[in-house]
């Protein structure tokens, strides 16, 4: 891929992912926090908020291994295992940053119900440290 249809391409996603997490962070204020700040208060909209934070996950990993030259099929599913064998061939960090963030925001979150604010939270940050990664350079 040319280095300018590159640069195109990795605009457009990284926006897709910051939207994805912009929506998710709105989500998040909408649950509600305990009078403790320790807890979200409505579980509902912390799995909401952790799906779509994921999902943004997601976009910037499938544009961060396009770049990197690895083949993803369009319309085809692809598992954890897809990600964590690409991504732990390429880079050892990102491979670390995708297993916080799939346990916390996939599983803990969106499968399991976690409110603790300071968990979510963590999640959200290996995403945002995910997301940097296809970041660019202006």
């Amino acid at each position: 891929m040319p280095i300018e249809e590159q640069k195109l391409f990795l605009n457009k996603r990284y926006a897709e992912a910051i939207r994805y997490m912009d929506n998710a962070n709105a989500t998040l204020k909408t649950a509600g926090k305990e009078t403790t700040n320790k807890f979200y208060k409505d579980d509902k909209y912390v799995k909401t908020a952790c799906g779509t934070a994921y999902n943004g996950v997601l976009v910037a990993l499938d544009a961060w291994l396009k770049i990197k030259g690895v083949e993803i099929q369009k319309g085809k599913r692809k598992s954890i295992e897809f990600y964590t064998d690409n991504i732990a061939k390429l880079d050892g960090k990102m491979s670390r940053s995708l297993k916080t963030a799939y346990n916390i925001l996939h599983l803990a979150g969106y499968y399991d119900g976690e409110t603790k604010i300071k968990v979510i939270q963590a999640g959200f940050e290996e995403a945002y440290e995910i997301i940097d990664k296809i970041k660019p350079n202006v």
